[in-house]
């Protein structure tokens, strides 16, 4: 993959909470607390923007994933906290998530559009459908829909979004009227305000499954990815390319932007003994509980120092029912069987992540970060560090120059939109698809 721009790169930092690592909130010099205070969310945004990373990113689902007792989970509505990072930053992108699931075209659309204006057009919708029982629970759904169902909606929804978002006025001029009957919605009208500086937010898009890397070429500006190793991240990025082609679409239309996870050090004893520190904090069998959840079965039962069970790596006997994430199940399965790890040694690996992870130096991150890109196999990162701010502060301080000196990273932002920044061509926006209108 040749790339004429070598400084393209894209970093986006995913704050999850007060870091990835689920002690972070025991780590942290910010309150262990700080997740439900907004100007916490500003605080490292404004850490992002002083290294000139693209966006920050915002995980959400409607439902309480994790027991707080033992890692905090994310507790505000991702669109307030976006309101505030946008308000106390002047050129950082804001990608917030949103289910297709469970929120209604017209209101998401309305609610979506007006955070990209009061950005002045740094916005992004991260859309997912939300595989989580205990979110349909909370809807009063005994069963979700089945993953079919689910992309089908978020086809229907996302075409819906982008036609409402079209029928805005510019400059005091009405876009068309949506007429849109479907198999999930009917809308008929326009929104009652004006596009934004960039016409519409981008689309983001976080599926592994089949399905997923499908609505991504059709849609998607960029996707967030769950790959471990280089050569099936190189056949991913292919794929969605393929995809994208499919769709009517430049093959570089969507850019591919696997998760990296960091713990970083002056050395590399200083990074792993961090680790560790990290580790020891954690509850008895958290790492193999987490793991279970993302394979789909209680390793509790097996010895760590076995063989892993060949026939729980075998594919999903029913992947539209399978209720935890196919694309990260996908990558660690794939791991597990190159490096023939036992029970015990996938546990420490993987701690039920699907995200690569880099346990060392600033040069190392940036070795890693700059492999990938150059090779083709990702167009950034979007980056988790273990602990925040500091697993922030030491990427932005240490790496980040690095990256600039290697001639693949900016070092000033020249573009005023976030679309103008992740495709170097503001009307590079995907069309409609199925005659939405």
């Amino acid at each position: 993959m040749t790339r004429p721009d070598r400084r393209g790169l894209i970093i986006n930092v995913n704050v999850l909470n007060v870091g990835i690592h689920a002690a972070a909130w025991q780590r942290t010099t910010e309150s262990s607390t700080a997740f439900v205070d907004p100007d916490y969310y500003v605080r490292q945004a404004q850490i992002a923007e002083r290294g000139t990373l693209d966006a920050v990113f915002l995980a959400d689902g409607p439902a309480l994933r994790e027991n707080p007792a033992i890692k905090p989970s994310q507790a505000l509505d991702p669109g307030i906290i976006l309101g505030s990072v946008a308000a106390g930053t002047e050129r950082l992108g804001i990608i917030g998530t949103f289910s297709t699931t469970f929120n209604e075209p017209v209101e998401l659309a309305h609610r979506l559009l007006s955070l990209d204006r009061l950005s002045g057009g740094r916005f992004a919708w991260n859309i997912v459908t939300t595989y989580s029982a205990s979110a349909g629970a909370n809807f009063g759904l005994a069963d979700l829909p089945d993953r079919e169902t689910r992309y089908r909606r978020a086809g229907e929804f996302v075409d819906l979004v982008r036609a409402l978002w079209r029928s805005a006025s510019t400059a005091g001029v009405p876009g068309p009227a949506v007429a849109h009957e479907g198999e999930f919605f009917s809308a008929h009208g326009r929104l009652g305000q004006e596009r934004s500086a960039q016409g519409e937010p981008l689309l983001v898009q976080a599926g592994g499954s089949p399905q997923g890397r499908d609505l991504a070429g059709a849609v998607a500006d960029a996707v967030f990815t769950a790959e471990l190793d280089l050569g099936a991240a190189i056949d991913h990025h292919r794929y969605v390319s393929g995809a994208a082609v499919r769709s009517g679409r430049a093959p570089d239309a969507v850019k591919i932007l696997p998760g990296l996870i960091t713990t970083i050090g002056s050395s590399h004893a200083e990074a792993e003994r961090r680790a560790a520190e990290q580790d020891a904090l954690l509850p008895e069998g958290f790492a193999a509980q987490r793991l279970s959840q993302v394979i789909g079965e209680d390793l509790a039962r097996y010895d760590l120092h076995e063989p892993f069970p060949r026939h729980l790596l075998e594919p999903v006997a029913d992947p539209a029912r399978f209720g935890a994430s196919l694309g990260f199940r996908e990558s660690i399965v794939r791991v597990i069987l190159a490096r023939d790890l036992t029970v015990g040694e996938a546990v420490r690996a993987f701690s039920g992540s699907g995200h690569r992870v880099v346990v060392g130096t600033p040069e190392d991150v940036a070795d890693t970060i700059e492999h990938w890109y150059l090779a083709g196999a990702a167009d950034g990162v979007n980056l988790m560090p273990d602990v925040f701010p500091d697993g922030l502060e030491i990427f932005v301080d240490e790496v980040v120059p690095l990256l600039r000196e290697r001639g693949i990273f900016r070092y000033d932002y020249t573009e005023s939109t976030l679309r103008e920044r992740y495709t170097r061509n503001p009307s590079n926006a995907p069309s409609g698809r199925r005659g939405v209108a």
